[in-house]
C-alpha cells in the first residue's frame, strides 16, 4: 500500500477549494490533500497561522498566487513543517506602486457599491482567451461570487501589507516546483523565473496557452506536474545536505 503524503493546497484571491478540485481528485492515490480557507483573515501572517493550526505535523505545500504569499509566510513561521513546496503563478516581490494603487482603488470602489466579483470583462486578465467563453470562465465567475465581497476586502488588505519575500528565497531548502502560465498577465513568467533563480535546486515549468489559473485551465497538466513533484526522486531533498 502506498503511503499518501499530507498535502496542503492554498487558493488565490477570490478562489476557494474549487480551484484545486481536479488535483484533489487526481492525486488522491498518492496524497491526502486538504484545501485551506484563506477568506477569514486580514493579514498574511494570520492566514498562515490559521493554515498551520489545521495542518498535519509535516506536509507538502502547494500554493497559487495569493496562496504563494501565505506559503512564504508559513516558511517564515514554521519552515520545519514543510517537506516540499510548489509555487504556481505567484510572486516573491511586493506590489509595484501602480499595482498597489489598483488594489486600493478596488477596496474604495467596493466601499461605494456592491461587489461585482469577476466580470466577463475582467476574465481575459485572469485566464487565457481560449478559456474565457466556456466552463473555465464560468467556474471562475461563480467561485468569486461564492467567496464574496467581505472576503475580497480582507484578502486585498492582506496582500497590500505582505512583506517582501525575495530575501527568503535563498533559505528555502526543500524540493520546489515553480510553475506559471505562459500568458499570465498578473504574475508573469519573469516573476516565476526570479523565484526559480532564488531557490537552489528548484524546477521551473512554463505552461503554454495558459493564464493565471493553471489548475482550472489545464487541470491534467497541472496534476501531472504536482504528481512528479510529490514522487519524482529527481527532486533532490536539499534538507539532507
Amino acid at each position: 500500500m502506498v503511503d499518501r503524503a499530507p498535502l496542503v493546497l492554498l487558493p488565490g484571491l477570490l478562489c476557494d477549494m474549487q480551484l484545486w478540485v481536479h488535483q484533489v481528485s487526481a492525486l488522491a492515490d498518492i496524497a491526502e490533500p486538504q484545501v485551506a480557507d484563506l477568506t477569514l483573515d486580514e493579514t498574511v501572517a494570520d492566514m498562515a497561522r490559521r493554515v498551520l493550526a489545521g495542518a498535519p505535523d509535516r506536509f507538502a505545500l502547494g500554493a497559487l498566487s495569493m496562496g504563494g504569499y501565505v506559503a512564504f509566510e508559513i516558511l517564515r513561521q514554521q519552515p520545519e513543517r514543510v517537506t516540499r513546496l510548489a509555487l504556481l503563478d505567484t510572486s516573491a516581490s511586493p506590489d509595484t506602486p501602480a499595482r498597489a494603487a489598483e488594489r486600493r482603488g478596488a477596496i474604495a470602489s467596493l466601499a461605494l457599491g456592491r461587489f461585482v466579483g469577476v466580470t466577463r470583462r475582467m476574465l481575459p486578465t485572469l485566464i487565457h482567451p481560449d478559456h474565457v467563453a466556456g466552463p473555465v470562465g464560468e467556474a471562475v465567475r461563480v467561485m468569486a461570487e461564492r467567496v464574496g465581497g467581505e472576503a475580497f476586502l480582507r484578502q486585498q488588505r492582506a496582500i497590500l501589507s505582505r512583506p517582501d519575500s525575495r530575501p527568503l528565497l535563498a533559505s528555502i531548502r526543500v524540493p520546489t516546483l515553480v510553475a506559471v502560465g505562459a500568458q499570465d498577465m498578473l504574475t508573469p513568467p519573469d516573476e516565476a523565473r526570479l523565484i526559480h533563480e532564488g531557490i537552489v535546486g528548484s524546477k521551473l515549468e512554463i505552461i503554454e496557452q495558459c493564464g493565471h489559473l493553471p489548475p482550472l485551465e489545464h487541470p491534467s497538466q497541472t496534476s501531472a506536474l504536482l504528481r512528479a513533484w510529490l514522487g519524482d526522486k529527481d527532486y533532490q531533498d536539499l534538507q539532507e545536505q
